[in-house]
């Protein structure tokens, strides 16, 4: 691994990108500093995409700048510093996947080992098989193997664990954690909350081309005030449930109620005062589901 500098390792300065009349990005300053894990949340379209686009040099800004460890990001060096993980990728189908994998290899400086790359990826078992012959899991774990190859100082990984089964999820969190744990940079975008929450170190929701928040997933959650109240109960009826004071949002699924609160003192009030019976209550604060939902509502208001 290369000594670091002081240099982020990926900043955008007010940078703006324009397709014909619509502004997809407006002004997004940002700057990822080395050894960081960031997350991009926001609804589809909001400019996650457009905005990991300038940073990858794969798109030029309208106004503004994109950097990689200082430089233009299609500066050949720096480009080899970096490993990508876009949602739709290609690989030519008749190669086998080590040969996919070997292939890349060869086009950086300080490759990791092929056998090391696909044991990352959980690819050991398929090394002679034809890529065209993977499941779409398969396939999302070798773009994972092709983005790790190059032993890249900074990982760009969009969406890296669709079509991902949960076994598989989890492993995945695993090795970036240790990447993470080794000093690497990390930019996600991801739809699965709860792997933002346990992998990044700071969150930026993107909303309508702008950055509407930005912090630590604690600091992002802490954002809305409410709770979330879960318990069983078989007394409760669907119209007392649904006409309960302060509710934000409400579920049953057979006897699990699951509320969502600004106010749980009146609610939990309201429930025992019509003596529901309630079993394995519990009450613990938003999620970072609960606070995206939040910001983006604001942003769209």
């Amino acid at each position: 691994m290369q000594t670091q500098s002081s240099q982020p390792a990926v900043e955008l300065n007010n940078a703006s990108k324009n397709f014909g009349t619509v502004q997809a990005l407006k002004g997004v300053s940002l700057k990822v500093e080395q050894g960081e894990t960031v997350a991009f949340l926001g609804p589809n379209g909001a400019g996650k995409t457009t905005a990991i686009s300038l940073m990858l040099g794969l798109r030029s800004p309208t106004s503004g700048s994109a950097a990689i460890f200082g430089q233009n990001p299609r500066n050949p060096a720096n480009r080899s510093r970096i490993g990508v993980m876009l949602q739709e990728s290609g690989v030519p189908t008749t190669l086998k996947v080590r040969e996919v994998v070997e292939m890349f290899r060869r086009l950086y400086p300080r490759p990791l080992t092929t056998q090391g790359v696909l044991e990352a990826a959980q690819l050991t078992d398929k090394a002679n098989a034809l890529t065209a012959n993977l499941s779409g899991g398969q396939r999302q774990r070798l773009y994972f193997a092709l983005a790790l190859i190059g032993n890249p100082d900074v990982l760009f990984l969009d969406e890296p664990t669709v079509a991902l089964d949960v076994e598989s999820r989890r492993i995945f969190w695993e090795h970036i954690s240790g990447m993470i744990k080794g000093g690497k940079t990390v930019i996600l975008t991801t739809h699965y909350l709860e792997e933002a929450d346990a992998l990044a170190q700071r969150i930026v929701v993107i909303n309508q081309g702008s950055i509407v928040a930005e912090g630590t997933p604690r600091e992002i959650k802490a954002r809305v005030g409410g709770k979330n109240v879960r318990f069983r109960s078989t007394t409760l009826s669907d119209a007392a449930l649904h006409g309960l004071p302060h509710v934000e949002r409400a579920t049953r699924t057979a006897d699990l109620v699951e509320i969502y609160t600004l106010k749980p003192e009146i609610v939990l009030g309201e429930l025992f005062r019509n003596n529901v019976e309630i079993d394995e209550l519990e009450v613990v604060g938003a999620g970072l589901e609960e606070a995206f939902v939040s910001i983006t509502n604001q942003g769209s208001n």
